[in-house]
């Protein structure tokens, strides 16, 4: 039976009951849509974090983990971030969002930041589906279902049969380690739905919904052209965009990001199946800190200190991410390995700010949190250049740009064309990650050493032997 949409957005609310539908509404469903939450569950500031939002949900939407009429998902993109959650490879992640009630995720490109045992782990704990319809093996074609993961899952709630596709974005080849993902492919998007939707199809769910670590940019054409399919929702993530709207006959929901924010979808079924729709965005403010899922925050804050507490520096004032960070970050390298000429880091590998006041382990693994190893390569100065102008965003030390010349810092003199310079990169962009492949091309027996990308910052920092009486301070305008 086709379906009939009427969608409302939360400032028409007064017109409801002149466009309601002919037959009589029977059921209705709240969706509750998060991504991107990267473990912030203690929150980026106060009163934001996840209890706040699980007490804000009580308070406005009337949620409960287990009651019936609401269905709570996430659009990938679980961890990796402060070290609450990085620490522990995104377990404390896993029961938090078991304690809420999620009833899916989609797979997003940092759930393979640990490497696959990891995300088979976590999978194998998590009492919600990990979903992905465009993943699988490079040399079968089969969904990975090996590492807990799934094309979809089929939920029967508050009298209403409920298909959860979800997907991956293509990039993840690229935007996590790539040689952790080697095994694997990210197909098209549009191919995968119309492969699937035949079994999809064979249990007549009342509504289908894709929940999708892919950018609005991408998703938002991908609704248009698979609008035969009678896809109801679409949940976005990867870009951190917060947005509830209409397109065409398919309601489009993204979450924003880090647990400060969430969309909403309230469907009204009637018996004929057509439905009506509202939705609305929220952001994560005003609510107190709800006690079951607080202890589970602090539950896990109490496991890492004792491994994060060491306090590494002091600092007046702190370093915001961003430029003076990161070249904080590269410098260090060459300051760790005396012999390299050069060090590039990529800026998406710094994930947030230095603290003012104390600085300890745990605030450098949050701004260094990936698995990420420094690899030593052997180039010329001519493919250091291609490399600069061709990989995303890189952070250099060792180089100054001079009148449109490259030149080496401590010397001053000229980088030149068909001079070898051993260069530090980080595993990542060795890899290929963020449009480095030439880096291994121009050394394919790059020496890895087993450092990871944060621990020559961590020694630096505490060569300074700062102290609360003589705190560091670092120019912020420079």
């Amino acid at each position: 039976m086709s379906k009939r949409l009427l969608t409302l957005s939360s400032l028409w609310l007064a017109a409801l009951t002149a466009c309601a539908p002919t037959a009589p509404v029977e059921r209705e469903l709240t969706v509750l849509y998060t991504n991107d939450e990267h473990g912030w569950m203690e929150g980026m500031g106060e009163d934001n974090g996840a209890a706040n939002l699980m007490q804000l949900w009580r308070d406005r939407e009337g949620y409960e983990p287990t009651a019936e009429h609401f269905i709570l998902l996430s659009g990938g993109d679980n961890w990796t971030g402060p070290a609450i959650s990085t620490w522990n490879q995104g377990e404390s992640m896993v029961e938090l969002m078991n304690t809420m009630g999620y009833e899916a995720s989609a797979v997003g490109n940092h759930e393979f930041d640990f490497g696959l045992d990891a995300i088979r782990q976590r999978s194998a704990e998590a009492d919600y589906a990990y979903l992905s319809a465009n993943t699988a093996w490079r040399d079968s074609g089969r969904l990975p279902s090996d590492l807990g993961l799934a094309a979809y899952e089929i939920v029967e709630t508050a009298g209403l049969k409920l298909a959860v596709i979800g997907l991956t974005t293509r990039q993840t080849s690229t935007s996590t380690n790539p040689a952790t993902v080697g095994e694997l492919e990210f197909r098209d998007y549009e191919a995968s739905l119309r492969a699937l939707m035949p079994e999809v199809a064979s249990h007549s769910a009342d509504l289908t919904f894709v929940i999708s670590h892919v950018c609005l940019d991408e998703l938002e054409p991908l609704i248009a052209q698979t609008a035969d399919l009678g896809i109801d929702l679409f949940g976005a993530g990867h870009c951190n965009e917060l947005v509830a709207k209409r397109i065409g006959e398919t309601v489009l929901l993204g979450g924003g990001f880090h647990f400060s924010s969430y969309a909403r979808a309230q469907f009204r079924v009637a018996e004929d199946g057509s439905w009506l729709a509202e939705y609305s965005t929220h952001e994560n403010s005003g609510a107190s800190a709800e006690p079951e899922i607080q202890a589970v925050v602090q539950r896990w804050l109490d496991r890492s200190s004792a491994a994060l507490s060491e306090v590494l520096a002091y600092v007046d004032g702190g370093v915001a991410r961003g430029p003076l960070l990161d070249q904080l970050v590269v410098d260090s390298w060459l300051h760790a390995d005396p012999t390299a000429d050069i060090a590039i880091t990529n800026a998406g590998g710094i994930r947030a700010a230095l603290p003012g006041g104390e600085v300890t382990l745990g605030d450098t693994v949050a701004i260094l949190p990936f698995d990420n190893t420094i690899v030593a390569v052997q180039m010329s100065g001519e493919e250091v250049a291609a490399v600069l102008a061709e990989g995303a965003r890189p952070r250099i030390a060792g180089l100054q740009r001079v009148n449109d010349e490259w030149r080496l810092s401590q010397t001053s003199s000229p980088l030149q064309a068909q001079e070898q310079y051993r260069v530090l990169v980080n595993s990542f962009m060795y890899a290929g990650g963020d449009g480095y492949e030439r880096l291994a091309q121009s050394d394919p027996k790059g020496y890895d050493t087993g450092t990871q990308y944060g621990e020559p910052f961590r020694q630096w920092l505490r060569s300074l032997q700062s102290s609360p009486e003589q705190a560091i301070r670092f120019d912020q305008n420079p």
